[in-house]
């Protein structure tokens, strides 16, 4: 598949991208080789593959969620740069208005 110049232009368009006309020439050809490549995929016969969402198979790792006992404030706040009584103490990131 032959990509042309506009083609190319349009996509940089709409990705954004700022390109001259060397690059236009450069990136029509390269664009032109990788889908001519992809399109080699078309000749496959894939008819008695079945459809994957991901290669291996995968489980879940996770444990199960259980209800356990907390740690206490003390633990908790060890190593809290700023505390104030059993709470973290932050820099305050609202501004009132008047």
């Amino acid at each position: 598949m032959k990509l042309s110049k506009e083609e190319v232009e349009h996509v940089a368009k709409l990705a954004r991208l700022g390109v001259n006309e060397a690059e236009k020439e450069s990136f029509s050809r390269q664009l032109s080789e990788i889908l001519s490549y992809i399109g080699k995929l078309n000749e496959l016969d894939t008819s008695k593959i079945e459809p994957t969402s991901h290669v291996l198979d995968l489980s879940n790792v996770f444990r199960d969620d259980g209800v356990r006992e907390s740690l206490p404030p003390s633990d908790v706040l060890a190593n809290a740069p700023e505390r104030e009584n059993d709470h973290f103490r932050v820099p305050k990131i609202i501004e009132e208005r008047a």
